[in-house]
């Protein structure tokens, strides 16, 4: 029987850690921070292991300051779309 509620450690072999989602170069600083803040809401007020999650829970949040930064910084103003450079 399929589980219906896996949690975010098993729903993917191919993940993304908070810090390589906030150096990713195709979202811009909007969407890091949406994305951020949608995995921190998934994983609030929840008990996931570091080993379950796959990244340290803290982690999200230190994302989500590293792209802030970066937007202060002027980093990160658009999206690198393919065939732009």
């Amino acid at each position: 029987m399929a589980e219906t509620n896996p949690s975010p450690a098993a729903s993917s072999t191919a993940r993304f850690t908070p810090m390589q989602i906030a150096r990713h170069r195709l979202f811009t600083a909007k969407e890091k921070i949406d994305l951020l803040n949608k995995i921190r809401a998934e994983i609030r007020g929840t008990y996931f292991s570091e080993r379950e999650l796959g990244f340290p829970p803290s982690e999200v949040d230190d994302a989500i300051a590293a792209v802030r930064l970066g937007a202060q910084r002027g980093e990160q103003v658009r999206t690198v779309v393919w065939g732009d450079n």
